[in-house]
């Protein structure tokens, strides 16, 4: 396979999911310059490596690719540590807060509270341990399925979804926690 050919292929495999692999680092590392920096280094290993993969899912490819990035620039794997407890988070609006008819309210004040909202969010999904947040993020906001979860991590299929219900479930404790405090 010639250079341009393999350029080619990379380009139409890899690149489409400069975004996830983004979202993962910045996710993972809790920091833009950092993030960028391990999306980096990510792309240039998988384009330098990218005569190993033998076709599949390109993005659970790089995501792999970019955790271990992530990792080795902080020195770190997820250990014992991180693996504390999390429930899911549902992404919808309710028609009641969406004005009835399922749509999102446009005035200021309907923005600001969502954004609020979704600052609170934030806040809580980066305060939970590692290895739960990483499964999140990979389920959740970038919806991979628990088997490419499991291949990305590069861990049995059952610890991901324990993984997941731990962390789902302190991420709704964390939440409520915090709506209980704000009433």
């Amino acid at each position: 396979m010639t250079n341009a050919e393999q350029r080619s292929r990379f380009e139409a495999a890899i690149m489409p999911h400069l975004d996830a692999a983004y979202n993962l680092a910045r996710w993972l590392l809790r920091n833009d310059a950092d993030a960028e920096e391990a999306v980096q280094e990510a792309y240039l290993r998988a384009y330098r490596f990218f005569g190993g993969f033998r076709g599949g899912d390109g993005r659970a490819w790089l995501l792999a690719i970019v955790r271990n990035t992530c990792y080795t620039q902080h020195g770190r794997l997820p250990g014992p540590g991180d693996s504390e407890e999390f429930d899911e988070l549902v992404h919808t609006m309710d028609a009641d807060s969406a004005g009835g008819n399922g749509r999102i309210s446009r005035n200021p004040e309907a923005l600001a509270i969502a954004q609020a909202d979704c600052d609170w969010v934030n806040r809580a999904i980066e305060s939970l341990p590692l290895a739960f947040r990483e499964v999140l993020v990979m389920r959740e906001i970038e919806g991979l399925s628990y088997k490419e979860i499991a291949r990305v991590i590069d861990i049995p299929l059952g610890t991901v979804m324990s993984r997941l219900a731990r962390g789902r479930q302190q991420l709704q404790a964390s939440l409520t926690a915090t709506a209980d405090k704000k009433e």
